[in-house]
Protein backbone atom coordinates (compact mmCIF):
# COMPACT_ATOMS: atom_id res chain seq x y z
CA UNK A 1 0.00 0.00 0.00
CA UNK A 2 1.11 3.33 -1.12
CA UNK A 3 2.16 5.89 2.00
CA UNK A 4 -0.85 8.08 1.35
CA UNK A 5 -2.95 5.03 1.11
CA UNK A 6 -1.91 3.65 4.20
CA UNK A 7 -2.16 6.89 6.04
CA UNK A 8 -5.82 7.47 4.63
CA UNK A 9 -6.34 4.15 6.06
CA UNK A 10 -5.51 5.14 9.15
CA UNK A 11 -6.98 8.11 9.45
CA UNK A 12 -10.54 6.59 8.19
CA UNK A 13 -10.53 3.48 10.86
CA UNK A 14 -9.70 5.85 13.36
CA UNK A 15 -12.35 8.39 12.53
CA UNK A 16 -14.62 5.58 12.55
CA UNK A 17 -14.14 4.45 15.94
CA UNK A 18 -14.93 7.19 17.31
CA UNK A 19 -17.37 8.14 14.88
CA UNK A 20 -19.27 4.61 15.69
CA UNK A 21 -18.58 4.99 19.26
CA UNK A 22 -19.72 8.84 19.35
CA UNK A 23 -22.84 8.99 17.44
CA UNK A 24 -23.38 4.78 17.40
CA UNK A 25 -24.01 2.48 14.39
CA UNK A 26 -26.03 5.07 12.51
CA UNK A 27 -23.13 7.45 11.55
CA UNK A 28 -22.75 7.74 8.09
CA UNK A 29 -19.69 7.40 5.71
CA UNK A 30 -19.64 11.06 5.28
CA UNK A 31 -19.81 12.05 9.05
CA UNK A 32 -16.72 9.69 8.75
CA UNK A 33 -14.83 11.03 5.66
CA UNK A 34 -15.45 14.56 7.36
CA UNK A 35 -13.90 13.55 10.71
CA UNK A 36 -10.77 11.38 8.83
CA UNK A 37 -10.25 14.98 6.86
CA UNK A 38 -10.74 12.87 3.27
CA UNK A 39 -13.06 12.76 0.83
CA UNK A 40 -15.87 10.88 1.17
CA UNK A 41 -14.91 9.00 -2.23
CA UNK A 42 -11.56 8.05 -0.95
CA UNK A 43 -13.59 6.27 2.15
CA UNK A 44 -16.01 4.22 -0.73
CA UNK A 45 -12.96 3.14 -2.43
CA UNK A 46 -11.30 1.70 0.15
CA UNK A 47 -14.42 0.20 1.72
CA UNK A 48 -16.83 -0.97 -0.47
CA UNK A 49 -18.88 -2.28 1.78
CA UNK A 50 -19.83 -0.93 5.47
CA UNK A 51 -19.07 -4.44 6.81
CA UNK A 52 -15.19 -4.15 5.70
CA UNK A 53 -15.45 -0.53 7.76
CA UNK A 54 -16.99 -2.54 10.75
CA UNK A 55 -14.15 -5.55 10.63
CA UNK A 56 -11.16 -2.92 9.88
CA UNK A 57 -12.23 -0.72 13.11
CA UNK A 58 -12.39 -4.35 15.21
CA UNK A 59 -9.51 -4.82 14.04
CA UNK A 60 -7.74 -1.78 14.98
CA UNK A 61 -9.57 -2.09 18.42
CA UNK A 62 -8.11 -5.47 18.96
CA UNK A 63 -4.64 -4.75 17.80
CA UNK A 64 -4.08 -1.66 19.48
CA UNK A 65 -6.11 -2.05 22.45
CA UNK A 66 -6.83 -5.38 23.19
CA UNK A 67 -3.50 -7.69 22.23
CA UNK A 68 -1.11 -5.76 23.99
CA UNK A 69 -2.90 -6.30 27.43
CA UNK A 70 -2.16 -10.07 26.86
CA UNK A 71 1.55 -9.53 26.89
CA UNK A 72 1.57 -9.15 30.69
CA UNK A 73 3.86 -11.59 32.09
CA UNK A 74 4.48 -11.13 36.19
CA UNK A 75 5.52 -14.50 39.06
CA UNK A 76 1.54 -14.81 39.16
CA UNK A 77 -0.03 -16.49 36.10
CA UNK A 78 -3.35 -16.89 37.77
CA UNK A 79 -3.18 -13.00 38.22
CA UNK A 80 -2.12 -12.66 34.69
CA UNK A 81 -4.93 -14.51 33.17
CA UNK A 82 -7.71 -13.26 35.34
CA UNK A 83 -5.89 -9.70 34.89
CA UNK A 84 -6.26 -9.68 31.41
CA UNK A 85 -9.88 -11.08 31.33
CA UNK A 86 -10.67 -8.66 32.98
CA UNK A 87 -9.14 -6.12 30.98
CA UNK A 88 -10.33 -6.97 27.49
CA UNK A 89 -13.66 -6.93 28.81
CA UNK A 90 -13.60 -3.72 30.11
CA UNK A 91 -11.69 -2.44 26.91
CA UNK A 92 -14.41 -4.37 24.67
CA UNK A 93 -17.58 -2.99 27.26
CA UNK A 94 -16.11 0.19 26.50
CA UNK A 95 -16.40 -0.14 22.85
CA UNK A 96 -20.19 -1.35 23.04
CA UNK A 97 -21.45 0.00 19.88
CA UNK A 98 -17.80 -1.21 18.11
CA UNK A 99 -18.63 -4.90 19.81
CA UNK A 100 -22.19 -4.79 18.60
CA UNK A 101 -21.55 -3.57 15.23
CA UNK A 102 -18.63 -6.55 14.92
CA UNK A 103 -21.67 -9.37 16.05
CA UNK A 104 -24.63 -7.81 13.78
CA UNK A 105 -21.58 -7.98 10.70
CA UNK A 106 -20.08 -10.94 11.58
CA UNK A 107 -17.02 -8.85 11.26
CA UNK A 108 -14.29 -10.86 13.42
CA UNK A 109 -11.35 -11.57 11.40
CA UNK A 110 -10.17 -15.11 11.37
CA UNK A 111 -6.69 -13.88 11.80
CA UNK A 112 -7.45 -11.47 14.40
CA UNK A 113 -9.34 -13.90 16.23
CA UNK A 114 -6.22 -16.62 15.72
CA UNK A 115 -3.45 -14.01 17.07
CA UNK A 116 -5.76 -13.28 20.13
CA UNK A 117 -6.52 -16.44 21.13
CA UNK A 118 -2.70 -17.62 20.70
CA UNK A 119 -1.86 -14.82 23.25
CA UNK A 120 -4.36 -16.23 25.66
CA UNK A 121 -3.45 -19.40 25.27
CA UNK A 122 0.10 -18.87 26.43
CA UNK A 123 -1.34 -16.83 29.33
CA UNK A 124 -3.79 -20.74 30.00
CA UNK A 125 -1.00 -22.52 29.98
CA UNK A 126 1.31 -21.29 32.37
CA UNK A 127 -1.68 -20.85 34.74
CA UNK A 128 -2.21 -24.48 34.49
CA UNK A 129 1.04 -25.58 34.91
CA UNK A 130 1.06 -23.40 38.28
CA UNK A 131 -2.09 -25.64 38.99
CA UNK A 132 -3.95 -22.61 39.26
CA UNK A 133 -6.83 -23.28 36.47
CA UNK A 134 -8.64 -26.14 35.43
CA UNK A 135 -5.91 -28.30 33.00
CA UNK A 136 -8.96 -28.99 30.24
CA UNK A 137 -9.59 -25.44 29.65
CA UNK A 138 -9.04 -24.25 26.22
CA UNK A 139 -7.85 -20.61 24.71
CA UNK A 140 -11.48 -20.54 22.95
CA UNK A 141 -12.95 -21.39 26.65
CA UNK A 142 -11.50 -17.93 27.60
CA UNK A 143 -12.92 -16.25 24.39
CA UNK A 144 -16.50 -18.00 25.67
CA UNK A 145 -16.02 -16.39 29.09
CA UNK A 146 -15.81 -13.15 27.62
CA UNK A 147 -18.67 -13.23 25.14
CA UNK A 148 -20.62 -14.54 27.70
CA UNK A 149 -19.27 -11.94 29.96
CA UNK A 150 -20.01 -8.69 27.46
CA UNK A 151 -24.05 -10.08 27.43
CA UNK A 152 -24.41 -8.49 30.85
CA UNK A 153 -22.91 -5.27 29.16
CA UNK A 154 -26.33 -2.57 29.13
CA UNK A 155 -26.57 1.11 29.60
CA UNK A 156 -28.48 0.21 32.56
CA UNK A 157 -24.97 -0.23 34.59
CA UNK A 158 -22.67 2.77 33.45
CA UNK A 159 -20.56 1.63 36.19
CA UNK A 160 -20.46 -2.33 35.40
CA UNK A 161 -21.13 -3.40 38.22
CA UNK A 162 -23.21 -6.71 37.30
CA UNK A 163 -20.77 -6.97 34.63
CA UNK A 164 -17.89 -7.86 37.08
CA UNK A 165 -19.95 -9.89 39.34
CA UNK A 166 -20.57 -12.19 36.46
CA UNK A 167 -17.25 -12.18 35.29
CA UNK A 168 -15.80 -12.87 38.98
CA UNK A 169 -18.90 -15.56 38.69
CA UNK A 170 -17.00 -16.99 35.46
CA UNK A 171 -13.52 -16.42 36.33
CA UNK A 172 -14.23 -18.59 39.38
CA UNK A 173 -15.49 -21.87 37.12
CA UNK A 174 -11.83 -21.80 35.74
CA UNK A 175 -10.54 -22.81 38.81
CA UNK A 176 -9.41 -26.48 39.40
CA UNK A 177 -12.46 -28.58 40.32
CA UNK A 178 -12.60 -32.20 40.89
CA UNK A 179 -15.57 -32.12 38.39
CA UNK A 180 -13.84 -32.07 34.78
CA UNK A 181 -15.21 -30.39 32.29
CA UNK A 182 -17.69 -31.97 29.72
CA UNK A 183 -15.22 -32.08 26.66
CA UNK A 184 -14.78 -29.55 24.41
CA UNK A 185 -16.80 -29.80 21.03
CA UNK A 186 -14.86 -29.36 17.55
Amino acid sequence: MRADAARNYERIVSAAVLAFEEIGPEVTLEQIATRAEVNVATVYRRFRARDQLVRAVLDHVLTLEVEPLTAVETDDPWRDLTGVLEAVVEVLARRRVIHSLAVDFEAFDVDSAHRFLSSMERLLRRAVDAGAARPELEARDLAAVITMNLATVHPADPNGTARRRFLALLIDGLRPSPTPLPPAKD
